[in-house]
């Protein structure tokens, strides 16, 4: 079974078509790359199936059904430009948000919640920081936070907007670190990705795509200078380096 099936998607910006006709079938148990240039629609391509744009045209279901049934599977970071970071929240309280779904309407975290939140911040090494507010930490270690708050909701599959862009080394090895752990207990990542010189080492299987879809495959398989060349077209400047990175 696909955890993830798109059909003909399309979806306009001021009546404008950012992706076109879009055909995917996920499957389960990979981290998996979106690439493609500046505007090509590959952050429309994740709302799109999280279902936080409306469509034109196209149909989505996660693990078969849609995706208002499925939430509680779904884990989301976006950029983290589209966070208020000024909003007065501490660490602690960010990460309990993953919890959230779990709760019953009215009722407050438990014990069980509590100590959730302890393991997954320990894991990403906010442990100490949990009382600190958001705001007071620099961009890699806000990533982290959200990196926490996704895995305390415990979810099936996630999506990443960006979450190598402005980070430290630490970071960028703990995020990937994540990735090859949820990848070994089944899950399913998709990972919105603009540095190609490590495409290979992050990602199982890529997502090519400039408004439409260009390609959909394991990385050795579709990671060819043939299919940058046509991702890219003339806006690839490091096309190149690409080229030894693809052949080599």
């Amino acid at each position: 079974m696909y955890v993830i099936t798109v059909k003909n998607l399309t979806i306009s910006y001021n009546k404008k078509p950012a992706i076109k006709g879009v055909n995917l079938n996920i499957e389960p148990g990979s981290v998996i790359g979106i690439i493609g240039p500046n505007g090509a629609g590959k952050s429309t391509l994740l709302k799109g199936m999280l279902g936080l744009l409306p469509f034109d045209t196209g149909d989505i279901k996660i693990f078969g059904e849609n995706i208002d049934r499925s939430r509680k599977r779904i884990s989301y970071i976006p950029q983290r430009e589209q966070f208020d970071w000024d909003f007065p929240i501490n660490v602690e309280d960010v990460v309990m948000m993953g919890r959230y779904a779990h709760l019953p309407i009215v009722g407050f975290p438990k014990a069980g919640d509590k100590e959730i939140v302890r393991q997954v911040l320990e894991k990403v090494e906010m442990d100490k920081y949990a009382k600190r507010q958001i705001r007071q930490l620099s961009g890699g270690q806000q990533q982290r936070v959200f990196l926490a708050r996704a895995l305390a909701q415990e979810s099936d599959i996630y999506f990443l907007d960006e979450p190598f862009v402005g980070v430290d080394a630490k970071t960028e090895r703990a995020i990937f670190k994540l990735m090859k752990e949820l990848k070994g207990i089944g899950k399913t990542l998709l990972v919105v990705h603009h540095d190609l010189s490590m495409v290979k080492n992050y990602f199982d299987k890529l997502i090519m795509i400039n408004q439409t879809l260009i390609a959909y495959g394991d990385s050795e398989k579709v990671f060819t200078p043939e299919l940058v060349n046509k991702t890219y077209g003339g806006r690839l400047t490091m096309l190149q380096k690409t080229e030894e990175l693809v052949s080599g």
